[in-house]
């Protein structure tokens, strides 16, 4: 159990990178997409403001699977880096160049220098996300062997199954990007851009399941191993799951219900990485399983502990930066007056939780570490789930806690009595 829960950990923040900064790779695409004239022009800012806030901490999640399977499974990450090394770098260029040409853009004086600058980020997003998914496609075709030095650097690559599955990244960016710029033109009450952008997601999402679907037959001629597990093992769940929460989301744009939308577009593609994993559940690589690739006991451990501790800081912190960010408006709430029983309360339960999270998190170590047992080593785990969430309790700010007045819609304020 220890050896896969980095794995576990790793799927985990690939999904959500997947989600979250595949939207702003998408975003990308729609600005290179969005045409010319006035309109355009605003289809481009409205991209780059919705990414504004959020581009930067989505990329969090690329680091944290680097370091955590880097560090928990060392054979693997090894073999994948040398055999893949070409659309690795494509990819990490294509990050830079992104973050380089945002940056810029705020200091543009001329009209030939933002386009240039919007040129730059546009192509820069559809190559990280086709490297990207070139690379998820020849693992899981099985062409990426164990040993740094085993694999072919192009072919590994450059092969059907992996340019379906970077067209697919791309695609599926798009498709996520247009329905979280339709939920944000929405919120923001501009019903030219909300209707650009429910246009372009419906006809992204039919595009990206079309291609999806078409996929199977280049699995079954190029990878059929992998294919048969799609229809027939235990993925099928996951892409069943995939299939009916892509089909939920086209209904849920078309009646314009997009807040709904943007979690049934995410488990749609998050379906999709439980699919492939489950495909090839327990091997990493051929001949190489989760359990043989996995480092010593101790150092998973210290992973383990580690993700679980970063996690009661990282999350708080993502959830009110997307929550600011999702209701508009980035301004300090003011908590209405409280009597002295109250804020005694709410000063003694952050104590209690604090001193609860640290109760959890010396047992979760102390049974991983002493005992022997698969009971106690999974008991070990639940104490470090605890402690997390205990700590995620205790740590909330009072200013986004739930005796914060409601607001309205639009962000303003709510009136009294409302």
């Amino acid at each position: 159990m220890l050896e896969a829960l980095p794995i576990v950990f790793c799927l985990t923040g690939l999904a959500l990178y997947t989600v979250l900064a595949g939207a702003d790779f998408g975003a990308g695409f729609w600005q290179l997409f969005a045409g010319r004239g006035p309109h355009a022009e605003r289809v481009r800012d409205q991209a780059h403001r919705s990414i504004g806030p959020v581009w930067e901490a989505n990329h969090v999640w690329l680091i944290f699977v680097i370091t955590v399977f880097w560090t928990a499974y060392p054979t693997a990450f090894g073999s994948i880096f040398t055999t893949l090394a070409v659309p690795l770098f494509i990819a990490a260029i294509g990050i830079i160049m992104r973050g380089a040409a945002y940056a810029l853009r705020s200091g543009t004086e001329k009209p030939i220098e933002l386009r240039s600058i919007d040129m730059l980020f546009s192509i820069s997003s559809l190559l990280t996300p086709f490297a990207l998914g070139a690379c998820a496609g020849a693992i899981a075709s099985g062409r990426v062997p164990a040993g740094r030095t085993a694999g072919d650097m192009f072919s590994s690559w450059v092969n059907p199954t992996s340019i379906l599955v970077g067209v697919l990244a791309v695609a599926t960016s798009a498709y996520l990007a247009a329905v979280y710029l339709a939920a944000d033109a929405a919120r923001m009450g501009d019903v030219d851009l909300e209707r650009a952008f429910r246009v372009r997601a419906l006809g992204s999402g039919v595009l990206t399941g079309a291609i999806a679907v078409g996929g199977l037959a280049v699995l079954h001629s190029d990878a059929h191993s992998l294919y048969h597990e799609l229809v027939a093992g235990d993925a099928l769940i996951a892409l069943i799951a995939s299939i009916l929460a892509g089909s939920a989301t086209l209904g849920l744009v078309f009646v314009r219900r997009f807040e709904a939308a943007r979690y049934s577009a995410a488990l749609a593609v998050a379906a999709i990485i439980a699919g492939w994993a489950l495909a090839r559940w327990p091997t990493l690589l051929p001949g190489l399983t989760v359990q043989q690739a996995a480092a010593p006991h101790d150092t998973l451990v210290a992973v383990v502990v580690s993700v679980l501790a970063g996690g009661a800081i990282l999350f708080p912190s993502l959830a009110l930066l997307f929550r600011l960010t999702l209701t508009g408006h980035f301004d300090q709430i003011h908590a209405a007056p409280r009597s002295s029983a109250d804020q005694v309360l709410s000063a003694s339960i952050p104590r209690l939780g604090s001193r609860v999270a640290v109760a959890c998190l010396i047992a979760g170590v102390g049974l991983l570490n002493v005992a022997e047992s698969a009971w106690a080593h999974g008991l070990g785990v639940a104490s470090l789930f605890a402690f997390i969430v205990t700590g995620f309790l205790s740590l909330q700010p009072e200013t986004v806690g739930p005796e914060e007045r409601l607001r309205g819609e639009g962000g303003h304020p709510a009136e009294p009595g409302s």
